[in-house]
């Protein structure tokens, strides 16, 4: 099934370093073909990085039914990067593909691999701490700990998307994030899905009692 995206505005971004015309021209000539497979893409972000010889190329495709793809590609060549990165972007998009017709978009109040477990707020505090991993705390003692007022030293913004729960499973088996906040469709509520070790995904629901 392919299902035409009515070429859907791309939008090429640098980061250290300043991106050409040509280049520019380059990166949607080579991105201009997705559009005819499915998801429907919304609007497709490249971003282009060259930090000495490293030159790296993420896409970012902001689909329908509040779905995100992300690749990533890196080599000592920009032009090599933006075709390794299309290519694995397609390959996302096929996988997903897949899956959504495997689920057949199920709407059942359960899913069979996904343990629900409600937790209290501090568990999704825990959560966002493991998955920065930028940031690094060093204690040198015991006493230092309990000297030491805790402080917030990075904040970041997290978008929350409304999802379904198997909306929800698909976005993060289509990323390699280890959590997944959203906003629960049924409930209305705030909602964390995480992966577990065994390969199954938990389901963090808040309660504020």
């Amino acid at each position: 099934m392919q299902i035409q995206n009515a070429n859907p505005p791309i939008q090429v971004t640098g980061r250290h370093v300043s991106v050409t015309d040509a280049m520019k021209e380059y990166c949607r000539r080579r991105l201009a073909g997705l559009h005819l497979d499915y998801p429907k893409i919304i609007e497709i972000q490249i971003i282009l990085d060259v930090q000495k010889y490293r030159h790296a190329a993420e896409v970012i495709l902001h689909c329908s039914n509040h779905i995100t793809l992300e690749a990533t590609a890196v080599s000592d060549d920009m032009y090599v990067s933006v075709d390794e990165v299309v290519t694995k972007i397609g390959q996302q998009m096929r996988k997903y593909k897949t899956r959504l017709m495997r689920q057949n978009r199920p709407r059942k109040n359960t899913i069979r691999h996904l343990e629900e477990k409600v937790l209290r707020w501090e568990w999704v505090e825990e959560l966002t701490r493991v998955e920065t991993t930028e940031t690094s705390i060093e204690v040198e003692s015991e006493a230092a700990i309990q000297e030491t007022e805790p402080s917030v030293i990075q904040t970041e913004k997290y978008p929350v998307k409304p999802m379904f729960i198997d909306e929800a499973v698909l976005q993060i088996e289509m990323s390699a994030k280890q959590f997944l906040v959203f906003l629960n469709a049924k409930t209305e509520r705030v909602n964390v899905m995480y992966r577990r070790k065994n390969g199954d995904f938990g389901l963090i629901e808040p309660t504020f009692d």
